[in-house]
């Protein structure tokens, strides 16, 4: 088990620094203290899941620890916006505001300095007030070019939205612009890790009817069918044939059910992507095993195959 002291940990650097600072578009990262700034490591990305509604990225402080310790690279944890559990027309967040927060994260990892140079950190703002710099971290920990991304529950599917074509036929071009990624996070993205991810909404709610009511009409609106928004039929991006994915699901899980991961990885494979999954090594519950160190496991020995 890591120690306390097994990692430094920079909490709350912004990803957006308009004025007031949210906390939601804040992320905390944690770098193991081994790590020698002459060989820099690429950085896991770990984004929680929570039904598009709860969860921060405190809550996985423990995971990030173990990935940092077992692994030997820095571990990011973003925050994103979340839709209220009691929602108004005042306070509405609909998809796909989740998933254009995290690319907003990934843009601001992306156009971070480099490292390697003794110049002062700088970023491009973007039209969201991208920060300008990394506060209080002394230079950056990681290889900006070499990102291994996780999204667990919910941000499977947001990390879906974002690295496959989900509107390749719609006549609304802000649909396209809104979760394209840019040549930059297509190009340093690795690897892309979904576990008990969210895939086919329409098959969710059959499997579970109760979602419906539940959280899926407040994130995504009340509609009979939600099939333009699911991703499990998406094709993949132009420039992405490199990025390796890793779909898990666990044998415990009873909040989503093993189809969504079933379909996802042979939907995948149809699109001849470089995929390997998961499905027979974990036994706990669905949050469950972000808490122990099989799950750990599992993301370790995929990530060193790429080293």
């Amino acid at each position: 088990m890591p120690s306390e002291q097994a990692a430094d940990e920079y909490l709350d650097i912004p990803y957006v620094t308009t004025q007031p600072q949210s906390p939601f578009h804040k992320f905390d990262l944690y770098v193991p203290k081994e790590i020698s700034a002459c060989l820099l490591r690429p950085l896991i990305c770990f984004v929680h899941g929570g039904a598009w509604r709860s969860e921060d990225k405190s809550d996985h402080a423990g995971l990030a620890r173990r990935l940092a310790f077992t692994t030997g690279y820095p571990v990011a944890l973003p925050n994103y916006r979340l839709t209220s559990q009691r929602p108004t027309p005042d306070n509405l967040l609909h998809h796909p505001e989740h998933a254009k927060d995290v690319l907003g994260f990934l843009n601001f990892i992306c156009a971070a300095f480099d490292p390697r140079s003794n110049l002062e950190s700088t970023c491009v703002p973007d039209d969201r007030g991208a920060a300008e710099g990394f506060r209080g971290v002394p230079g950056l920990p990681y290889e900006p070019h070499q990102l291994f991304l996780v999204g667990h529950s919910c941000a499977a599917h947001m990390l879906c939205s974002i690295f496959l074509d989900v509107f390749p036929h719609s006549p609304n071009a802000s649909d396209i612009d809104q979760l394209c990624p840019s040549n930059a996070v297509l190009e340093r993205t690795r690897a892309l890790v979904l576990s008990e991810g969210i895939y086919d909404l329409d098959s969710l709610i059959s499997s579970f009817p109760a979602y419906r009511s539940w959280f899926i009409e407040d994130v995504f609106g009340g509609h009979d069918s939600y099939a333009d928004v699911s991703v499990i039929k998406a094709p993949t991006r132009y420039h992405s044939g490199h990025i390796k994915w890793l779909i898990i699901h666990s044998k415990g899980d009873t909040l989503v059910d093993e189809q969504q991961s079933q379909a996802m990885y042979h939907h995948l494979r149809s699109q001849s992507v470089q995929v390997c999954k998961s499905f027979d090594e974990l036994i706990e519950g669905h949050n469950e095993i972000l808490r122990g160190d099989q799950y750990v496991d599992v993301l370790h020995r995929f990530i060193s195959v790429l080293e």
